[in-house]
């Protein structure tokens, strides 16, 4: 790491991946459990010999390698690390003083300093002291997913293969001539990967993803007692239901039915998008749908949530996640909780390729309810989508790439081009031409370098 890269990370200031410590002639104990809990969650860098605020503390230097030389016997002290973290150390000359880094990658170990587990929530550690949240922590670092195990004793007998039919229908409607068209039922069960062998352990069979997209009621309850969405309307009475529906069947019919549920309680409102009539609460209420079906994790406890209420629509499942935070039209790493699930519904039409979803509610959610969508990554994964009164009415038209600018600056505190882009649905060079004149104008100010440019509103703008 050089001097550029330190000066990028302390502008970040401390969060999940950064923490910054003062450090004397040995490191402080805390030290310890900021290794831990950046090992159990996603990694970072924790910066010795700072302060909070960036400002550099003198360190001995003749000390340097004592420090290093402690944090190495301590991480490999069987009595304060369950097991020893990696760790890269490495003294960094800044601003004419040292500091001194340690990266912590991330692995699939759960670890535990003097025998308790840390957790990294957003600039601290926390003590993991319940089973649940250590269920959690087990769960976010198996590098397996669990919708591969194998149940040898799971069979054709207890699935819905009523429902085959259908899913060659769908995929043939999506792409003509789609091999499944012409597949007999142990082909098409094969081709998509619910029937698998574990090279591991050499078994073979059906898998938690067969008994979660065609099992029979009974086999899922037996299988995934935890499975279900809770989906609920509370509109007038915060402590009633004015309207619920608890899902617990395959996954095909669990989309149908929450589909249906959507439609039955919002507003529709119909979106030109050139000479095309797009549904928008359909088209964002599907992505909704698809992303908490496809994308949670089955084997946690937690109960997943579909909630209509005065504010807009919500949903809540269980993750695995590898980046903690909320995402936005330009950040954001699409990664696949469940990829077999993921790609049978996107053969059948119901789920875009990776990423693609996402970006739809990006470009969507504003011009059906009035703001943009809220979606947070954590062990929660939180999806929201606001509707602001009287927003969800009328026609809506293409939109105008001027206000998209403006309204994601109001929305996020700056603009980016392609996270305009991916909202207006036009190039980054439309973009950069309507960018480039506001610029000029004053209207808005450039910060940043070329690759990492955000445009921000002056000071007392009120567009």
């Amino acid at each position: 790491m050089n001097q550029a890269d330190l000066t990028d990370i302390l502008e970040r200031g401390e969060g999940i991946p950064i923490e910054l410590k003062r450090c004397g002639n040995v490191p402080e104990h805390d030290t310890f459990e900021t290794i831990c809990s950046f090992a159990n969650r996603q990694g970072g860098n924790i910066l010795l010999s700072m302060e909070n605020d960036g400002t550099v503390v003198e360190l001995n230097e003749k000390s340097l390698a004592d420090i290093q030389r402690n944090i190495v016997n301590r991480i490999n002290d069987p009595q304060a690390f369950n097991a020893p973290p990696s760790l890269d150390i490495e003294p960094i000359h800044y601003e004419g003083k040292t500091v001194i880094r340690v990266w912590v990658p991330v692995d699939a170990v759960v670890r535990k300093y003097n025998g308790a587990g840390y957790d990294r929530i957003m600039d601290s550690d926390v003590k993991v002291e319940t089973g649940a949240q250590l269920s959690a922590m087990h769960i976010r670092k198996q590098e397996c997913y669990s919708e591969r195990k194998v149940y040898r004793y799971l069979s054709k007998g207890d699935l819905r293969l009523d429902l085959l039919p259908r899913i060659r229908e769908m995929a043939v409607a999506k792409k003509a001539n789609h091999p499944w068209g012409t597949m007999d039922d142990d082909e098409l069960l094969r081709s998509a990967n619910l029937y698998l062998k574990d090279y591991e352990t050499g078994e073979e069979g059906f898998t938690l993803g067969a008994a979660l997209v065609l099992g029979k009621d009974e086999v899922i309850a037996s299988i995934a007692p935890a499975y279900k969405t809770d989906a609920y309307v509370q509109h007038d009475n915060r402590d009633r239901y004015d309207d619920r529906l608890v899902v617990k069947t395959n996954l095909i019919e669990a989309y149908d039915q929450l589909l249906a549920f959507t439609q039955k309680h919002l507003p529709d409102k119909f979106f030109l998008e050139g000479t095309q009539v797009v549904s928008l609460r359909d088209v964002i209420c599907r992505e909704l749908i698809t992303n908490t079906l496809i994308h949670r994790e089955y084997t946690s406890p937690f109960p997943a949530k579909m909630v209509i209420d005065v504010d807009g629509i919500r949903t809540e499942n269980a993750s695995r996640p590898r980046f903690i935070g909320p995402l936005t039209p330009d950040r954001f790493n699409p990664l696949p909780k469940n990829p077999i699930i993921a790609e049978l519904f996107t053969n059948i039409g119901r789920a875009d390729t990776l990423g693609n979803g996402t970006r739809n509610l990006f470009k969507y959610s504003w011009a059906y309810g009035g703001a943009q969508p809220v979606l947070t990554e954590g062990d929660v994964f939180d999806a929201s989508i606001p509707i602001l009164k009287g927003a969800a009415s009328a026609m809506g038209t293409s939109f105008d790439v001027d206000e998209v600018i403006f309204q994601m600056m109001r929305d996020y505190g700056y603009a980016t081009v392609p996270g305009v882009a991916a909202i207006a649905d036009v190039t980054e060079r439309t973009v950069r031409r309507h960018i480039s004149p506001l610029v000029t104008e004053g209207k808005i100010i450039a910060t940043g370098t070329t690759r990492d440019r955000r445009y921000l509103l002056p000071p007392e703008t009120d567009q």
